[in-house]
């Protein structure tokens, strides 16, 4: 049985339509979509999530736009996206900076238990947050395949 994992970093409105939004961003949001109905392990979604007071931060001193706050509509998954993670019930792992630890502990720990075959990542931004989380789950998981489908990526 395939024992692999979609992850589905930060496709966010902030990050499509909005304060952060891009042409490229939007052009693959239909594949994304595409990617996660028909992958056939399991997918997992990451959301960026700051707080108000996020200009406030070393991230926010640094890149002066406020985004992906908690509870706004900027924050949501694409609403295609969405509506798939609602009807499957599908994992979503919060982070406040660019890459999630919990996620790299879980799959360490899943991995122990059942071995992961493969772990694939697709989303936004690919030079910062999809890269980041590559780095991270490779470093739990050394022997366990990483891979980034740029056919589902875009940066900034």
């Amino acid at each position: 049985m395939n024992h692999s994992y979609l992850i589905v970093v930060d496709m966010q409105n902030d990050f499509i339509t909005g304060t952060l939004g891009t042409p490229e961003a939007q052009k693959i949001l239909g594949e994304v979509v595409r990617k996660v109905e028909n992958f056939p392990g399991q997918v997992i979604f990451t959301q960026d999530t700051h707080g108000a007071d996020y200009l406030s931060t070393q991230e926010g001193k640094m890149l002066p736009a406020e985004h992906c706050i908690l509870g706004t509509d900027g924050w949501e998954l694409a609403a295609p996206l969405e509506k798939i993670r609602q009807e499957r019930e599908l994992s979503v792992y919060r982070k406040g900076t660019f890459a999630s630890l919990d996620l790299g502990r879980d799959l360490y720990e899943e991995n122990r238990k059942n071995p992961i075959d493969s772990i694939e990542l697709i989303g936004l931004c690919t030079d910062i947050c999809v890269v980041s989380n590559a780095l991270v789950l490779k470093g739990f998981l050394p022997e366990v395949p990483v891979f980034v489908d740029a056919g589902c990526c875009a940066g900034v």
